[in-house]
This record gives structure tokens, sequence and C-alpha cells, in this order.
């Protein structure tokens, strides 16, 4: 048995944090470390001390396994926690914190071995005698080999990486003629997030729905199922919702699919917190004949929380208590499922432009807290969501007796909520949880596909604008002339100034009236301001048939304007106003002319990057014909890989952009001259 004092955490972020808080509550001392980007992060202020690895790029810094081990070598640090993501499932990185004699939180590099590349852990899967998806699990590589292979497995089929997760490197290919683009961009996406570009080929599982057993596992020959989590609410293979216990589990398939988990476990000497992933065919519900192993996930998973709360375990203390030698403190048969629980995960992506990762200032941050909510984040008001790392936000964990009751506190507390700054998926993922076919657990992976459209409806945005373009005139005036701002009955904005200062300026009879341009959410929009005697502001918006008096109003809590009763707030950002109103944010500004680029007025043609991140690869070259839909180039951010398209047919004018290049968001990459007529 070893005593342990002291922890570095080799991540940041949320799951930092997290570990962070369980390690303060069991009196450990706390170790950070940070790249350039992540001095000021939160992860680094909870710690008792930090330590810097390199610069911004991961490859620099948190996949740094040498720079790890010196830090925890130079803080002392008894043991090391890995966190997900990152060097968590990299046997490599286990043996070096051996070496060094320096406990490896995790489970030992001969089980990451086994069961942490998917090939090998399907091979042992299918002699241990559990079913595994139809496919080629080998070793060759050769591009014609593997499109022969799927067209004998028959499509459709998925493309796999063989390393890591979380959807990185899997591809859906439903016709021939899509395999070989698919295959290249799995292995690029493969090798730049894991270091391997290897990929297996299985056959979809028609209406699958994606059910994993979390398995706990000690020193000393003990393994136990901690029961299942449904998984299946995903998007481009990355799950958004996931819920403990699944929805419609029979117990017989409880039983027996954890036994097949903790088998999996023993046979490879398993060690700490590990998840068993398989797939179901849910045509008929989920059934005991119809499910199969898919991979092992070696470390611990960003959905634990909702084990936590059904189990009342701390899963992160076991990780401590098995590294630090103890046998675990109970049998299966002391294990009990108490009541529902399900998580969200709360990205800064932009729904209404098909969930591209969104950057930028922290302006507002609002979560929420409640009876039976959790919530986990590794981010403050004020901090950055930076292009380097993955863009979560927050995990919002909410527990009930019944589902229908955790699923009731987790749309409350979406629905309280406040992120202005990057766009969020926030009112995506609160009309998810209100989805009749999840309520009713009719759904299976493809769910949110089938349902794109009215998952992410834009609202109503009107009455958001109209609020903003008060408030952006009450601070162009406060600017001018020091306040005399007053709130009428009401809650109707007025104002009390001099005249002479105003942005309308003065008018001699009539009601007094204000045409304003703006600029909302990069489009201009023209807007009229009147005030009626009593000084109170009605908004017409001619373009969208809104006419009304915003009621504002003020929250003690937060200190900032609210409007529509309280359901929306008003944020200053800069020279804007970021009005958040259910879940949606609208950025409002007034429109300046001269904000344009002058040398490129007409840009039509234009293809930009739609956010900062690296290019991978450049399909085309000046001169050649394109039509529309045609792969120009691949774009990857955090972690992920976006296609580029061309917006119609035409002619490459200018590649102004080159593999391996550094872009902000807005550059231009390629133009395009269009055909005549």
């Amino acid at each position: 048995m070893k005593t342990l004092t002291s922890v570095l955490v080799a991540n940041r972020g949320e799951i930092a944090c997290r570990v962070f808080r369980t390690a303060r509550r069991l009196g450990l001392r706390t170790v950070a470390v940070y790249s350039d980007a992540d001095r000021d992060a939160m992860h680094v202020a909870e710690a008792d001390e930090a330590h810097r690895i390199g610069p911004a790029p991961a490859a620099e810094s948190y996949l740094r396994i040498e720079a790890i081990v010196e830090a925890a070598r130079k803080a002392r640090a008894d043991c090391i926690h890995p966190g997900y993501g990152f060097l968590s499932e990299r046997a490599e990185f286990a043996e070096a914190c051996e070496a060094a004699g320096i406990v490896f939180v995790g489970p030992p590099a001969s089980a990451i071995r086994a069961m942490g590349l998917k090939d090998a852990a399907k091979a042992l899967a299918e002699k241990a005698g559990v079913p595994i998806v139809p496919g080629y699990h080998g070793e060759r590589q050769e591009p014609d080999f593997l499109r022969r292979k799927a067209y004998e497995i028959g499509y459709p089929v998925l493309i796999k990486a063989v390393a890591g997760g979380g959807g990185k490197g899997m591809r859906r290919v439903d016709k021939q003629m899509e395999f070989e683009a698919a295959l290249e961009s799995a292995q690029r996406e493969a090798a730049s997030a894991f270091g391997d570009p290897r990929v297996l080929v299985e056959k979809y599982v028609l209406s699958p729905r994606h059910v994993e057993i979390q398995v706990f596992a000690d020193g000393h020959g003990n393994a136990v199922s901690l029961f299942e989590r449904d998984c299946s609410l995903q998007r481009r293979h990355q799950k958004v919702i996931e819920e403990a216990p699944a929805p419609g589990m029979p117990e017989e398939m409880r039983a027996i699919m954890g036994r097949a988990a903790t088998e999996a476990a023993k046979a490879v000497g398993y060690r700490g917190a590990g998840t068993v992933e398989f797939i179901a065919d849910g045509r008929e519900g989920l059934r005991p004949d119809r499910f199969y192993f898919m991979e092992m996930n070696t470390r611990l998973q960003v959905e634990h929380p909702v084990t936590e709360a059904i189990t009342g375990l701390d899963l992160v203390e076991l990780q401590f208590h098995v590294a630090a030698g103890h046998p675990l403190p109970f049998s299966q048969d002391d294990l009990v499922i108490r009541g529902h629980a399900v998580e969200a995960r709360l990205y800064a992506e932009d729904p209404a432009s098909g969930f591209l990762p969104s950057t930028g200032r922290l302006w507002a941050l609002g979560l929420p807290g409640g009876e039976g909510v959790r919530v986990d984040t590794g981010v403050r008001e004020g901090d950055a969501v930076t292009p380097f790392y993955d863009p979560m936000i927050a995990k919002v964990i909410a527990r009930g007796e019944t589902r229908d009751e955790a699923l009731d506190r987790l749309s409350t507390a979406l629905g309280r909520t406040v992120v202005a700054g990057p766009k969020t998926n926030v009112a995506f993922l609160r009309t998810l949880c209100d989805a009749p076919g999840f309520r009713s657990g009719t759904f299976d992976t493809g769910f949110i596909d089938r349902n794109l459209g009215a998952l992410v409806a834009p609202g109503d945005r009107r009455a958001a604008v109209a609020a903003a373009a008060v408030k952006l005139l009450e601070l162009h005036d406060r600017a001018l002339n020091p306040p005399a701002l007053k709130v009428a009955g009401q809650g109707h904005v007025t104002w009390g100034r001099d005249p002479w200062r105003r942005r309308d300026a003065f008018q001699f009879s009539g009601p007094r009236r204000s045409p304003v341009l703006l600029s909302v959410e990069g489009e201009k929009v023209a807007v009229d301001l009147a005030w009626d005697e009593q000084e109170r502001v009605r908004v017409a918006i001619p373009s969208s048939g809104y006419d009304a008096c915003p009621e504002l109003g003020w929250s003690d809590a937060t200190h900032r304007d609210t409007f529509d009763k309280g359901r929306g707030e008003l944020v200053v950002a800069g020279d804007a106003v970021l009005a958040v109103h259910e879940g949606r944010q609208t950025r409002v500004a007034f429109f300046d002319p001269f904000d344009v680029d002058l040398e490129h007025l007409d840009e039509g043609g234009t293809v930009k990057a739609p956010m900062h991140g690296k290019v991978v690869a450049v399909f085309v070259a000046p001169g050649e014909r394109v039509t529309r839909g045609h792969r120009l180039a691949v774009l990857e951010a955090m972690k992920m890989e976006h296609a580029l398209l061309a917006p119609s047919d035409g002619e490459v004018a200018e590649v102004l952009a080159e593999a391996g290049q550094q872009v902000a968001e807005g550059a231009r990459l390629i133009v395009l001259r269009a055909e005549e007529g």
C-alpha cells in the first residue's frame, strides 16, 4: 500500500478542476500544468502550484510526456492523474510515470496496450466469447484493400481510428464512391489526434443504441460493473447527452453486459476506472442477443458524473484508492441503482452554422444550480475559449428519482444558463432534452441527424434586437451625457437628458423619433425608435413587422439588464450588446458603413476560414474548374476536420492558403470566379 499526499493532473479545463475537487477533499496537494494559452486558466488558479509545459498547441505542451513527468519531479508529486483525452490512453505515458517512480492513476501500460487499440481489443473480446460487429480489424491499410473489404462487408460501413475515441477519426460511408475521401479524412484526423493513422472498417449497425458499461477493477483480482450509460444522442459520433440507466434496459441484458465487461477487464489485468462500449441493435428495443462489443476506453469518461449520481460513488476518489494499492471497498452485490441521471455537454459551437466551433471571451457565464443539479466546468466569466483545445464550457448534470424528473431538471437548468461571447449549443441542448422522441425513449444514434432541422430551428430574435437597440442607444447617450436614465412604470425605459447631446439630435415638434442602422449578426438592419409623451421607447423593425415597447428590467443576481420578463439578458461586449434569449445569442452593434473590405467588396466567390485552425489539405489549384459542393480544402480546428466546399460552379481564381498553414477566423483561403450567367 502507498500513501498518496500529492497529485499532478496532466490535463486542463473541466476535468482538471474535477480531479482537484476530490483531491482537495482527500487532503492531497494539487499540482497543475499549463500551456501558454492556459497561463491564467481556472485549473491553474485552483491548484496549489502550477508548472508551464510549453506553447499553446497540444503537441508542444499537453502531449509532451517528458515535460509533464519533469514537472511532476519538480513538484515532488506522488502520483499523476491523466484525466481524459491527451495522454490518458498512451501506454508510453504510464510507463514513463513508472520509470520515474511516480504512481500513474490509471491502468497498467499492458492493459492500455491490450485494450487501447480497437483491433486488438476486438480480437480479445472475440476470444472471450463477446459478440463483435462484422468487419475488417486487421493490419493492412492500403486504400484499395480497405475499399474492397468495405464492399465485401456491405454498405453502409463505419471507418474508425484504431487508436483513440471521442468520434475523432470516424466516418460513416453509405456509397463506394464516397469511401476514398472518407478514408483519407479519417486517417488524417486520427494521425493528428492520436499520432496513429490506422483504421478499421465495420458494418454500420442499423438503428444503433450506444450503451456502455462502467467497470472498476483493483490490483487484487476484483472487478465490478457500475452499471450502464446510454450515450446514443450523438452528432458526428460525438456524445451530446448521456444518461444512466439506459431507458428500456432489461435486467437480464444488464447482467449479461456487466459480466462481459468485467470479464474483459480481468482478462487484461485491468486496474482502475474503464468503460466497455457496446453497440446494440435497437430496432425492437434492447435485447440480450443483439449487442456487440465496440471498444474499451482505458480511462475515466467525460460522462462519469451520471454514474456517480445513480451509485452515490466518487469515481475519482476510487481511482486514488485503487492506485494506492487498496482493494475495492465493495462487491458487485453491494451496488444498486438509485434514481436516474442525465448529462448535457455545453459547447462553444454554433448549431446554426453546422456546429462550427466558436471562440472568444466569455463576457457572461451564468451556470445553474438547484436541487438535483450539478455543474462541472473549467472556465469562468472573463476567460476565453481558444481554438487550441476542445470547446467544452461545462457539463450540466441532473438527477431525479425518475427519468422524467431528471430530464425536467436538466431542461430547467439549461433554460437558466446564460453564456455570452462565443456561440453555444444551449438552445439546441434544451430542445433536444424536451424532444418527444427522446422523452419517450424511442431514439438511436441517428436521432439528432434525422431531426436536425427542428432541433436547430432559429428562434424569434426580434425582441432581442429591439432590447439591444434600446441598450445601445442608452450606452451612447450615457457616454455623451452622463446618466439621467429612469425606468418608468412596467419596466419601460425613459431618458431625461440634454436633448442637444442625444444621438438622434434635437427635434422641434412631433413625437421624438430616431432611425438607427444596426449590425445584427453582421447584417444591416434598419430600426426606428420613437418616444411617447412619457418618454417610453417604442421600437419598430420594418423588415420583420416588429413594433413594440421593450420592457427592460434588472437582475440583482447578475447585475445586468433583462428583457422579455426576465427571460433574456443584455450583456455589454465592447462596442456591441449581446442579447441572450432562450439560449440563443444575438450580437447587435451600430452599423459602421466603413467597416467593410473595400479591396474585395464583392466576395460572393470567396471561401473564408469559418474558424481559427490549421489548413491540412488543399485540393484545387488556380485555373481549375469546380462544381458546387466540390471539396476545396480541409481545415482542422479543435481536433476535428471540417471540409470547405465550393459555394457555386466556377473557376478557381486564387489559392491563398497552403497545407500546414495556421489561419484566423474569416481569413480568405480560396477565391472562385463564377461562371457566366
